[in-house]
């Protein structure tokens, strides 16, 4: 008895099929590519654009040449100063994330600071009392109406 040595049998078959597929899919693409599209293209004369493409379009125009590619302008810095200029950015990054990292400074005349800060703000206040906050919430209860009841 012969018996194939792969186990997964159906695994050659399945490749094939792929392979058959994706070439099916390029000659398809492909074909599509035949025609021009531009060739036949004509513009509708009542398009708004339609003056503006007969003006734009030559057909004797001659094709650009290297000569018609503009020089390197004089006025830029070089390429290597460009990553001068990055470097020292980043230096000063890594500067500025060193100088206030965790633990590199503290807080200090704090106190002073605060005093200030509380006789800028005046005198302390007593805090409320309970009777006085139940008395306004009473007060607003009793002047309160309800909202009118929905139409129906």
């Amino acid at each position: 008895m012969h018996v194939r040595s792969s186990l997964f049998v159906n695994l050659r078959q399945t490749r094939r099929a792929a392979k058959l597929l994706a070439s099916t899919a390029v000659c398809a693409l492909l074909a599509a590519c035949v025609g021009n599209p531009f060739e036949d293209a004509k513009v509708d004369p009542r398009s708004p654009v339609a003056a503006e493409v007969a003006k734009s379009v030559h057909a004797d125009a001659g094709y650009p040449t290297f000569r018609s590619i503009p020089t390197f302008p004089k006025d830029v810095r070089p390429h290597r100063q460009y990553g001068q200029q990055a470097a020292a950015i980043e230096k000063d990054a890594a500067a500025v994330i060193a100088a206030t990292a965790d633990g590199t400074w503290t807080l200090t005349q704090s106190d002073t600071f605060a005093d200030a800060v509380r006789s800028a703000a005046g005198p302390l206040l007593p805090p409320a009392q309970p009777a006085d906050t139940a008395a306004f919430a009473k007060d607003l209860k009793a002047r309160a109406t309800p909202p009118p009841p929905p139409k129906r």
